[in-house]
């Protein structure tokens, strides 16, 4: 039986074999509706030849060792004894039918009566994007499910590259491109979030796919904990690609099993066409409203105090803030417990009296009273054995109480249902005591070991304290970028992209990030004069600019400012301010430029008529003058008038006598994308930033 899904520009088939569970055939660009399901299913019959198996294994939506499969599988049992077991599946297919009759999503089931097991394998076409989940119930006796993969669908033999993301503290989204080789590629994060270093993203491209053309697919885990990616390319030339928990992450017999969902994308216009799709989803799906809304600048002030309150120099710090612009003011670690460095009071949430014997109120007044919000730092899943909850509850730990720590500091078990509420009614007290409408959720250590169960249960700690405080937006930091993923944008509405508030390194991550991240949700501050996770000096426009790039906040104590870098940052920030409405809702685009010293971006509205290019210098180019930066997604026939916003900023070495240097250009947007803009000559660790209006005759 053959059956077919289409929505968006998109097309599924699915096949169900006389035996086994039944397999997706085809997914990518719509087919025409007329297409013979019958001769496709005939098109993808494979020879066999001396070294293969009689009958090659048909690649299912969870690959089944009981069928001989070669490959990887999609689920490893075992029994309460330890023996492995290979469920013998009977399949079927259900359509599942829309209000205007055509089909949406459809369920592949499986059934080993012998074992008392039920597959199912749930597929949604919907919103520009394929999402799959897989199910797995017991009848019998539960079993030990050490690896269950999200559905696998199949990737085209023109495939050519899979690009994952690593990434370490400071140094977030970079970027690896793998070539398709005989075997598997492993990419597991066992550290218990999504993680720095193995983000649950991932891309195929296709032969002589680019940034704007060919066709493209991306992958996005709905998982904030432990998960497992593996690319495989099996002995026959078939690709497939598996996502699900990490190897582990169950470590008791269930009754029922699901992989968290897989959230799947086709583009044929190359890899910014996926990057629209992802920004477009995240911006768009329920969850938090905050990140639909104007989005205010932010002071933190961590880089300028760290754990030192005053409450007198606070309120200097906030009124020097509020001067240039911040709109939220968030107090961070330090406030709570006996809390003077790292080494004590994680999970006291009690206001330290020492330091604010008032509470947090008087303060939050007097930060409103400026114009601006008040926020607040916490990090609710861990715990210090220096604190007065860890010396009442040592049974609260997650893992054993001799492991080693991290940063100074250990893991509270979450997936009790007692730590949780425990957690929810000490962290509502403090929110109930002030004015406050913004929460920075920070998660500064690693698990001990990948735990399915901590991560539902941090999630569902979230979920608990989102609904309760419904008027608070909430933001995911694990030590910068440690815990950026889908579900977490179920819950929050922004994320702290980096810990490194260094400019330059931050257009690189950035620039990355932004192949999934839109700018609305991505947070950016202007760092201190000397980077205290670099040590390298920045001028302050480039600070500025860099994060004008994204949702834009300070992150560093005002009073070092000079009266020109003060200016120089009101100036940045004000045009920030008047360019945001327009921005909501614009896609980020990455631009080549020809020069790998250059980082470069396009930012374009959702009707196409403004756009904003920034353009980064790294490093000192090897030629000698700028080579021209073609931009993209433009009407080829509009034609647009284009204004260096910071021309004022071209340096005396920069001596040629460029239009763009003294007024704005009209240009063709096909000139624009075939040619480019020619900017002027620029020092390194400086950026350039141009502004498009569409003239409409």
């Amino acid at each position: 039986m053959l059956y077919r899904l289409d929505a968006d520009g998109q097309t599924l088939v699915a096949h169900q074999p006389p035996k086994g569970l039944g397999c997706v055939l085809y997914w990518g660009a719509a087919l025409p509706q007329d297409e013979d399901l019958t001769a496709l299913l005939d098109g993808t019959a494979m020879d066999v030849t001396g070294g293969m198996m009689d009958e090659i294994a048909p690649l299912s939506v969870c690959p089944e060792v009981a069928r001989g499969w070669p490959g990887q599988p999609g689920m490893v049992l075992h029994d309460d004894a330890g023996r492995p077991v290979y469920p013998v599946f009977s399949g079927e297919i259900r359509q599942e039918v829309a209000q205007d009759g055509g089909a949406r999503g459809l369920e592949i089931i499986g059934i080993d009566a012998d074992h008392g097991i039920t597959y199912r394998a749930q597929f949604q076409l919907r919103a520009g994007q394929l999402l799959a989940q897989a199910f797995l119930s017991f009848d019998k006796a539960p079993y030990v499910v050490t690896w269950l993969a999200a559905p696998v669908v199949p990737m085209p033999t023109g495939s050519d590259a899979v690009i994952d993301y690593t990434g370490r503290w400071i140094g977030e989204f970079q970027e690896q491109r793998h070539a398709w080789r005989p075997g598997a590629l492993l990419r597991e994060a066992r550290q218990g979030r999504s993680g720095h270093e193995h983000p649950p993203f991932a891309l195929v491209t296709t032969h002589g796919a680019s940034w704007d053309q060919g066709t493209t697919y991306g992958f996005a885990l709905h998982h904030c904990g432990g998960h497992r990616m593996i690319a495989e390319e099996l002995p026959d030339g078939r690709h497939l690609l598996m996502f699900g928990s990490a190897l582990g992450a169950q470590d008791r017999p269930e009754a029922n099993v699901k992989t968290p969902p897989l959230h799947m994308f086709c583009s044929q216009e190359g890899r910014n066409g996926i990057a629209c799709q992802f920004q477009s989803y995240i911006r768009n799906q329920p969850g938090p409203q905050s990140m639909r809304q104007p989005r205010p600048v932010h002071y933190n002030c961590w880089e300028a105090i760290y754990f030192d309150h005053d409450a007198q120099s606070l309120r200097d710090i906030a009124e020097r803030a509020a001067a240039l612009g911040a709109e939220r003011f968030v107090l961070d670690d330090g406030w709570f417990g006996l809390r003077d460095d790292d080494t004590t009071s994680l999970g006291d949430w009690q206001i330290d009296p020492r330091k604010w014997p008032d509470g947090l109120r008087p303060f939050a007044d007097y930060v409103n009273s400026l114009g601006m919000g008040f926020g607040l730092w916490f990090e609710p899943e861990m715990v210090n054995k220096d604190s007065a909850l860890y010396r009442a509850h040592p049974d609260w730990l997650l893992g054993p109480a001799d492991q080693p720590a991290g940063r100074q500091q250990y893991v509270l078990d979450v997936s009790r249902a007692d730590v949780r509420a425990y957690l929810v009614e000490e962290i509502s007290k403090v929110l109930a005591s002030a004015p406050i409408e913004y929460v920075k959720w920070d998660h500064n250590r690693l698990l001990p070991w990948p735990s399915a169960a901590q991560a539902e249960g941090a999630y569902q700690l979230w979920h608990d304290l989102t609904t309760r405080h419904p008027e608070i937006e909430f933001e995911s930091c694990a030590s910068g970028g440690g815990r950026i993923d889908l579900q977490m944008f179920t819950v929050a509405g922004r994320v702290w992209l980096s810990d490194s508030n260094d400019a330059l390194e931050r257009m690189r991550i950035q620039r990355d990030a932004a192949q999934f991240l839109p700018w609305e949700v991505t947070g950016s501050h202007v760092g201190p004069r000397r980077c205290h996770t670099s040590g390298r000096v920045l001028d302050m426009s480039t600070r500025a600019w860099v994060a004008a790039q994204r949702h834009m906040g300070f992150e560093m104590d005002p009073r070092e400012l000079t009266e020109d870098e003060a200016d120089v940052l009101k100036q940045v920030t004000q045009w920030w301010k008047s360019n945001r409405d327009w921005r909501a809702g614009a896609d980020i685009l990455r631009l080549e430029s020809g020069d790998a010293a250059v980082i470069a971006e396009q930012q374009i509205a959702a009707d196409g008529h403004r756009f904003v290019v920034f353009a980064g210098r790294q490093a000192a180019s090897e030629q000698i003058a700028p080579r021209p930066l073609p931009l993209t997604g433009l009407d080829p026939q509009a034609r647009y008038r284009i204004t260096l916003v910071n021309r004022a900023e071209a340096p005396t070495l920069s001596r040629g006598a460029q239009a763009i240097k003294t007024g704005p250009l009209i240009l063709s947007g096909a000139w624009l994308m075939e040619h480019g803009v020619n900017l002027p000559w620029s020092f390194p660790a400086t950026i350039w930033v141009l502004e498009g209006t569409r003239i409409d005759e």
